[in-house]
C-alpha cells in the first residue's frame, strides 16, 4: 500500500526537491500540497509541479499561505505584513496519497519560533531528503539527517539530484544510515514526459510504497 502521506525536503534551497516532488507526485498518482510558498515568480513551486507532473487540478491542493518575497517563509510573513497561524498548517485529508512539500532546508523558519522539522515531526509522515551530488553534500545531507532524527521525523530514504557521485552517495547512505532511492539525473529538456521516463528509470516504485 502506498504511504498516504510523504513529506519531501531538501538539504537545501534549489536542489531539486520540486522536480522530484513533481516525479513522484506523478508516479504515484497522488495530490500534492505545498503548505507555504514564500517567492512567486513564474506562479511558485504548485505550478510547477502540476505543468510537470501533469496534474489535474483537483489533485492540486491550495497552499495555506502565499507569500511574495523569495526567502525564508518567516520573514516573508515578516515583509508581507502576514501572522502564520500553525493551526492553519495541519495535514489535509486526501482520497489517495499525498505529497508534501517543505521549503528550502529541514532547519528553515517556518515560523521565528518553528522550524520545518519541528513541523515534520509533529505531522508524523515519512520524510523523503532531496540531496545534490555535487561539492558540499555530504556535510549537508548528514546534517539535514541528524536534525531529523533528533525530532524522531521518519525517514523513508534519500534521493540525489545531478551527476553521478557513486563515493558521496554510498557515503551519505551509510553514515547516514538512510536507504538510497535513487537518483534523479539533470535533464536537457525537463517536461513530463522525459521526467516521468527518467523517475521510472532510476527509481523503484515499490520504494515508495
Amino acid at each position: 500500500m502506498v504511504h498516504r502521506t510523504i513529506i519531501v525536503t531538501g538539504t537545501d534551497t534549489d536542489v531539486g526537491k520540486t522536480v522530484f516532488a513533481a516525479a513522484l507526485t506523478a508516479a504515484l498518482g497522488a495530490s500534492y500540497w505545498k503548505p507555504v510558498q514564500a517567492g512567486l515568480e513564474e506562479g511558485g513551486d504548485t505550478s510547477t509541479v502540476a505543468r510537470l507532473g501533469g496534474l489535474p487540478p483537483e489533485r492540486i491542493l491550495p497552499e495555506a499561505y502565499r507569500l511574495t518575497t523569495p526567502c525564508s517563509p518567516h520573514r516573508a510573513a515578516q515583509i508581507d505584513g502576514v501572522a502564520i497561524d500553525t493551526g492553519r498548517l495541519r495535514v489535509p485529508a486526501v482520497e489517495g496519497p499525498l505529497i508534501i512539500e517543505g521549503a528550502g532546508g529541514v532547519l528553515v523558519p517556518v515560523t521565528p519560533d518553528l522550524l520545518f522539522a519541528d513541523l515534520f515531526a509533529r505531522w508524523q509522515h515519512p520524510v523523503v531528503l532531496v540531496a545534490r551530488t555535487g561539492l558540499g553534500t555530504i556535510n549537508h545531507s548528514l546534517l539535514s539527517i541528524e536534525a531529523l532524527r533528533r525530532r524522531d521525523v521518519p525517514i523513508l530514504g534519500i534521493a540525489f539530484i545531478g551527476d553521478p557521485v557513486e563515493d558521496s552517495e554510498a557515503t551519505i547512505a551509510r553514515l547516514g544510515g538512510v536507504r538510497r532511492l535513487g537518483r534523479l539525473p539533470h535533464l536537457p529538456q525537463l517536461d513530463v514526459t522525459t521526467l516521468v521516463a527518467a523517475f521510472q528509470a532510476h527509481f523503484t516504485l515499490k520504494d515508495f510504497q
